[in-house]
């Protein structure tokens, strides 16, 4: 494990970067003189308040401001954690940006805005990077409510062009006093490959006059690059710009390469030489993803960059690589080192990098309930030739490793950041009588929201969807999953389902994907909500669950369903799972699959917990019966595709409220169903017709709010409910 010292900005000489193994730790020389130290005015960067500060610069002065950058972008990975990556590989080009243009007249559109950090700290918010203690003043994106050089709140990708467009279109038709100058989209580290890109790209070339497309091509997206258009890139960088075909000229477009990516004075030459163009062009940038970590050695008999210290001394701060123009399946650099110990290159781990402070926590919900669910789909490959995991980008986030990966072969498929694509493509597997499973985050599901309706449901074609981060979470504005249940759970034709426990998880994947033509398969698409952090807190504390303890008895168990795997794939064994569950049963009907689950039985209250709220009705019912002797009904819906009307009138019967609970928008979601139940059926005999309390989020954004603040804040917490319930007896 890495030495925690050196991880502040003090005056010391180094200051730890990156780990090779444990017990050891990696140093960059940084020179004292460069070593950031907030609100210390002998460094340039404390200096940089705006645009205008880093044009007032000495040519000189530009190369010791992105050393000093990169230097402050090293260090805050290790204490705050973020997109480091990509950002260690725009340094150059984002001080060559604001040397050149005139932001905010000249507006700079980034995409994916992950990659700028950098632009942040040219733009007044340099402190907030180096200063600890102001980490949290900024998002991990771009944001107009932090400065007026920030142009859009974007938080995924694809779409720069297509903004940019719009902002070139208004200065045309309203002339000069529009008060916009030159228009620059910056799109890159993967974005490149979304499908609407392109669309913005055709809609460049037709509309014409001034817009400048910087693309960063750092031979990397999140896992490595996918797709026919990179072998010509790749061929335009091997030739200086000068190959074809030219996907650019091929749109219209006008084009210039820079192959010095990491070299300031380079890229200013190239955008003084673009700047005011009339027509559009495209500036495409050669980049070195993670460009100033430290290579390690990362496989056996092998390492990927040199061993010795990164030196400063060097023009760019950035020293030669081998870990580049690989040929290896997965585009990547064998590296298989942790979130916390990314290098430099081709290294999926540098994409995003958790702070020092995570270092030997346990998995996070996404990757341990997707290691599981990639660990149960393994050993059936070799039987079902048709069964593939599909992943528009983020696997390694949601938990499908590199080692799943090289061994399931053409069984996983990464289409890049290309949701809508994804689950088209799944539709046409389903059809064809393969079973695909695509498996992303709930935010990033919401770009495909119209081939959920047309391509999946509609055709009712058998896609498995794997819906991770779902529901309340402490996530950006940009990705938040709190709107997952009101968007799937109101698809015609398609059936969510909200295991609460991992036995229940695995048997829903099991009957979601059983083969095409199995007895009592699903007739249509299932989306499985992939159980987030309270689900996963009480599987690890039983104490959390106590009314069940955990412990359900209503399915038998058998060892049928394969969950047992090598550590290599994430050690993840039947113990974990604490037991498993019979092909029969997991495949017994979709009524079977959709019967809402009473786990105790009681009077007065009934508490229905969705999802990952189930925990908390399990609690509430304990402190019903500790504080006010009433034994509560608790019941797992288990999914929210329909209601279950045996078990909802059964209710009528000794029970003067019920309580529905779930982590997602309230507005529009799972409990006002119930509501509208009792309200639409409502009986002539007073007494039986329960009156119910819904409780969820409001329909808002939120920010980097915490979790357990946000359920706070939407009254999701014991003693909120408790109270809300015996205050109306």
């Amino acid at each position: 494990m890495r030495s925690a010292s050196g991880n502040g900005f003090d005056s010391s000489d180094s200051f730890a970067v990156s780990g090779a193994a444990e017990g050891t730790t990696r140093l960059h020389d940084i020179p004292p003189s460069i070593t950031p130290s907030h609100g210390d005015d002998s460094h340039l960067l404390s200096r940089i308040a705006s645009p205008a500060d880093v044009k007032a610069l000495a040519p000189n002065e530009l190369a010791e401001l992105c050393r000093e950058i990169r230097a402050t972008l090293l260090a805050y990975g290790h204490q705050h954690g973020g997109h480091i990556g990509s950002n260690l590989g725009m340094v150059e080009a984002t001080v060559a940006l604001h040397r050149v243009f005139d932001s905010p007249r000249d507006r700079i559109v980034f995409d994916v805005s992950h990659q700028s950090y950098v632009h942040k700290m040219l733009t007044g918010r340099a402190a907030a990077y180096l200063d600890p203690d102001r980490f949290s003043e900024v998002t991990g994106f771009t944001n107009p409510d932090e400065s007026k050089h920030d142009q859009f709140v974007l938080g995924h990708t694809g779409t720069s062009i297509s903004l940019a467009c719009g902002l070139a279109k208004t200065r045309d038709m309203e002339g000069p006093n529009s008060g916009i100058g030159n228009v620059i989209a910056v799109i890159g580290d993967g974005s490149l490959s979304s499908g609407v890109a392109f669309e913005g790209l055709n809609n460049a070339a037709e509309q014409g006059g001034n817009l400048i497309i910087v693309f960063n091509d750092n031979e990397m997206s999140i896992a490595g690059d996918f797709g026919g258009m990179y072998g010509p890139l790749a061929r335009l960088r091997a030739s200086g710009g000068t190959a074809q075909p030219n996907l650019f000229n091929a749109f219209g477009l006008d084009y210039r390469y820079v192959e010095a990516g990491n070299d300031v004075s380079a890229l200013v030459a190239a955008f003084e030489e673009v700047r005011d163009i009339d027509h559009p062009v495209v500036v495409h940038i050669h980049t070195l993803k993670g460009a100033g970590y430290d290579g390690e050695e990362t496989h056996a008999d092998r390492q990927t960059a040199s061993a010795s210290p990164v030196s400063f001394d060097s023009p760019t701060g950035v020293h030669p690589t081998d870990n580049v123009n690989h040929s290896e399946p997965w585009h990547s650099d064998h590296c298989n080192l942790s979130d916390h110990e990314p290098h430099e290159g081709q290294c999926e781990a540098s994409h995003w990098q958790n702070p020092d402070a995570a270092i030997g926590k346990p998995d996070d919900p996404r990757k341990h309930y997707g290691k599981m669910a990639m660990a149960a789909l393994e050993p059936r490959f070799a039987a079902e030739p048709g069964l593939v995991v599909i992943s528009p980008a983020t696997p390694g986030s949601n938990g499908i490793t590199h080692e799943f990966r090289e061994r399931a072969g053409a069984h996983y498929v990464d289409t890049g950041i290309t949701e809508s694509h994804a689950v088209a493509y799944a539709a046409g597997i389903a059809r064809a009588g393969g079973t695909p499973v695509v498996a992303t985050t709930a935010s990033f599901f919401q770009r495909a929201y119209d081939q959920f309706f047309q391509e999946m449901s509609l055709n009712r074609s058998r896609v498995t969807v794997l819906d991770f981060l779902g529901g309340l979470s402490g996530s950006d504005n940009t990705h938040s999953g709190a709107y997952d249940v009101t968007m799937f759970s109101n698809i015609p034709g398609a059936t969510m389902l909200v295991p609460t426990s991992a036995r229940d998880y695995l048997a829903d994947l099991a009957w979601a994907t059983a083969p095409a033509g199995s007895a009592d398969a699903p007739a249509g698409p299932v989306v499985i909500r992939v159980p987030g952090e309270a689900i996963l807190t009480a599987e690890r504390d039983a104490t959390l669950l106590p009314v069940t303890g955990g412990q359900i008895a209503d399915r038998p168990q058998s060892t049928s369903l394969p969950v047992s795997v090598s550590s290599a794939s994430g050690g993840i064994s039947a113990a974990t799972v604490r037991g498993t569950v019979s092909v029969t049963a997991q495949r017994a009907g979709v009524r079977h699959m959709l019967d809402w689950r009473v786990n105790q039985t009681g009077s007065h209250v009934a508490i229905i917990g969705l999802g990952n709220a189930y925990p908390l009705a399990e609690q509430t019912a304990a402190a019903l019966s500790d504080d006010y002797g009433i034994t509560a009904t608790v019941i797992d819906p288990r999914q929210c595709t329909s209601l279950d009307s045996d078990v909802l009138e059964s209710l009528r019967d000794g029970h003067q409220q019920v309580i529905t609970l779930e982590d997602g928008q309230l507005e529009g979601g799972w409990g006002e169903k119930v509501t509208a139940y009792y309200a639409n059926h409502h009986v002539s005999d007073g007494s039986r017709n329960p009156r119910v309390l819904n409780f969820g989020a409001a329909k808002e954004f939120t920010d980097r709010v915490s979790l357990g603040e946000l359920n706070e804040r939407y009254g999701l917490t014991v003693e909120q409910v408790t109270e809300a319930i015996t205050r109306c007896f």
